[in-house]
């Protein structure tokens, strides 16, 4: 919902700092898997119950991720790229709610009906792109990228905000993650919506 909105602001930045990681011998690919790397580091943590050092790398990770795609569009985007990167952001969504649910049984249910919305919020999501991309109409609101993005409620910029709150207040875990559940099940509605209207 607020990613659009977030660009202006984040992506001067970005793109100075990719305009000097593009000069060096690492490549976007390379940025991808480091940031799922540095997903599953925090998972580990949150595992652990070590919420202060799991925030940490989940920032670590949303700052890799947005360092990707700037050093991808520099040195131009390839198509595994964006595969890769598609697979890695979801390796980070599923690997944080699930090592919620390891620590403590109350969180169980909670997590599982969290992963599960993300199943559907992806499956609304990419089905969307692979009709869209038949008819490209792409308003290129969320800048350049591999899919053709369809807006939501609950979009990346929530999805950071969901999980720095779950570090913050762990206790809290079980009613933010149904809360949040709740809003990616509006999100696939909204998305199905959108979809009557766009597609024949």
């Amino acid at each position: 919902m607020f990613d659009v909105a977030l660009r202006r602001f984040v992506d001067p930045a970005l793109i100075r700092v990719a305009g000097w990681i593009a000069n060096t011998r690492m490549s976007a690919n390379m940025l991808t898997i480091g940031g799922a790397g540095l997903a599953l580091s925090a998972a580990f943590f949150v595992a652990q119950s070590n919420f202060t050092a799991a925030l940490g790398f989940i920032l670590l990770n949303r700052i890799v991720d947005g360092l990707d795609g700037a050093v991808a569009r520099i040195n131009g985007p390839t198509e595994l790229g964006g595969y890769l990167d598609t697979i890695c952001d979801y390796i980070f969504y599923i690997a944080i709610p699930v090592a919620f649910g390891f620590i403590d049984p109350v969180n169980h249910i909670p997590a599982l009906l969290l992963v599960a919305s993300f199943t559907l919020t992806a499956v609304s999501f990419l089905a969307f792109a692979a009709i869209a991309a038949r008819r490209p109409r792409d308003d290129g609101a969320h800048g350049p990228k591999a899919l053709i993005y369809s807006t939501g409620l609950m979009e990346g910029a929530e999805t950071i905000s969901f999980f720095v709150l779950f570090c913050l207040l762990p206790s809290f875990f079980p009613t933010l993650a149904i809360i949040f559940a709740a809003l990616c099940l509006l999100t696939v509605v909204q998305r199905f919506i959108r979809a009557a209207k766009s597609f024949d």
